[in-house]
């Protein structure tokens, strides 16, 4: 498996009114800051929009982006498997930040907050951890094996460098597209 080519922050700042900035994140994340002029398409809907995809590399380069690299890392890994080329942005919208570039946010009458899925996940992991030690020592021990199953999910997530609770937690309402927003992202892709 190729590693997909990388840009860092001011390299993609550098370049960003050239590229098809195309951000990877739950609609949620992507709410909460993002590079402008990215588009939403979610790691679970890329298989969905590959033809528009593909055709906007016909017309220049692709940059995928996520919150640390991981998902947009991968995201690149399957549009090279379809022949589709793209960069990753290099530590993501938090390297982005810390490199001082702005994200946009959405106007001020959406004022729901919206937390990254990395923060999501350790909220219900620890969550979870928490629950099952107190079951454990107040109901029966065997709930202890839910806090067990979690520190192993967790060791095999930084092993494989994948997520299964980001996955899971993806497929909550609050954090997944309404089809009429990919059908939107998808027709704005077309016009680039």
């Amino acid at each position: 498996m190729n590693t997909p080519i990388t840009l860092d922050a001011d390299q993609a700042h550098a370049r960003l009114h050239e590229l098809t900035v195309i951000d990877v994140r739950t609609p949620g994340e992507y709410a909460s800051g993002h590079l402008s002029g990215s588009l939403n398409i979610p790691l679970d809907q890329i298989r969905r929009a590959l033809p528009e995809i593909r055709r906007a590399t016909e017309r220049g380069d692709v940059l995928v982006v996520c919150a640390s690299g991981a998902r947009s890392e991968g995201a690149c890994e399957l549009l090279a498997e379809q022949g589709i080329p793209a960069a990753t942005l290099s530590g993501g919208t938090g390297a982005w930040a810390a490199a001082g570039h702005d994200l946009q946010r959405p106007v001020a009458c959406d004022t729901r907050a919206k937390w990254s899925m990395e923060r999501q996940v350790r909220f219900t992991a620890g969550t979870v951890v928490l629950l099952g030690l107190l079951l454990g020592l107040l109901v029966h021990p065997a709930f202890q094996l839910l806090s067990a199953g979690i520190a192993g999910g967790l060791v095999f997530s930084a092993l494989t460098n994948t997520c299964g609770m980001a996955v899971l937690l993806a497929k909550l309402p609050h954090n997944r597209p309404r089809a009429a927003d990919l059908a939107a992202t998808l027709t704005a892709l077309r016009h680039r």
